[in-house]
């Protein structure tokens, strides 16, 4: 069901060594060893100057960049006010690619520095201090991405003016398998934006993926 006066205004996926934003073809990598290569490798291409990049886990990197992509050109946080901007995340697996590498650390000496990633909400965290988003946030964990969900989530959060933007959608990095397709949804901007529903997120999932889950 298409809900009037909220639109999907910008996406962005990053997957298969690719990033794509509205999908067009961005950047590509071939050559790279692996997901912490290929998000170095991207970063840099990027050109985007934040030295806590390079601190960051795997799934935070993955998130950062493609809200970095995504808000390209933007100042969410002047247009609407910090607090009405928000984000809302969902993955199969949460935190485990830190948890696992947090678990190696403490055979020897744990370290404080990935303890800090052990949460899935960091990367939310990660963005809101780079845009400065202070609104609703959450990550919700599922086997499979749940668009009925996400789309009831963010719709009703809309709807109830706790925000009047919202950046979601699905962020996954566990090992060398890494997926981040995530939306922009602002009230009242039509012109060629989708209309915010549950079929255009399904188009924007095939687009990235070639199947809606997976």
């Amino acid at each position: 069901m298409t809900i009037s006066g909220t639109y999907i205004t910008a996406h962005t996926s990053i997957t298969a060594q690719s990033i794509h934003k509205d999908g067009v073809l961005l950047y590509r990598d071939d050559k790279s060893a692996g997901t912490s290569d290929f998000l170095l490798n991207a970063y840099k291409y990027l050109e985007i100057d934040y030295p806590k990049f390079y601190k960051m886990d795997c799934l935070c990197q993955l998130g950062f960049l493609a809200a970095e992509v995504l808000l390209q050109g933007r100042q969410i946080a002047n247009e609407y006010g910090p607090a009405k901007v928000g984000i809302a995340f969902s993955n199969a697996n949460s935190s485990l690619n830190a948890d696992l590498h947090y678990f190696e650390s403490v055979k020897n000496i744990p370290s404080p520095a990935q303890f800090v990633y052990t949460l899935p909400n960091i990367v939310i965290g990660e963005i809101s201090i780079r845009h400065r988003c202070k609104g609703e946030n959450a990550v919700f964990v599922s086997d499979r991405f749940d668009a009925p969900f996400m789309h009831f989530y963010v719709q009703d959060m809309l709807e109830r003016n706790r925000v009047d933007a919202c950046i979601c959608g699905w962020v996954e990095c566990l090992g060398d398998n890494y997926k981040a397709v995530i939306w922009l949804v602002e009230k009242d901007t039509g012109g060629e934006a989708l209309a915010f529903n549950i079929d255009h997120i399904h188009q924007i999932y095939e687009l990235a993926n070639g199947e809606i889950n997976g």
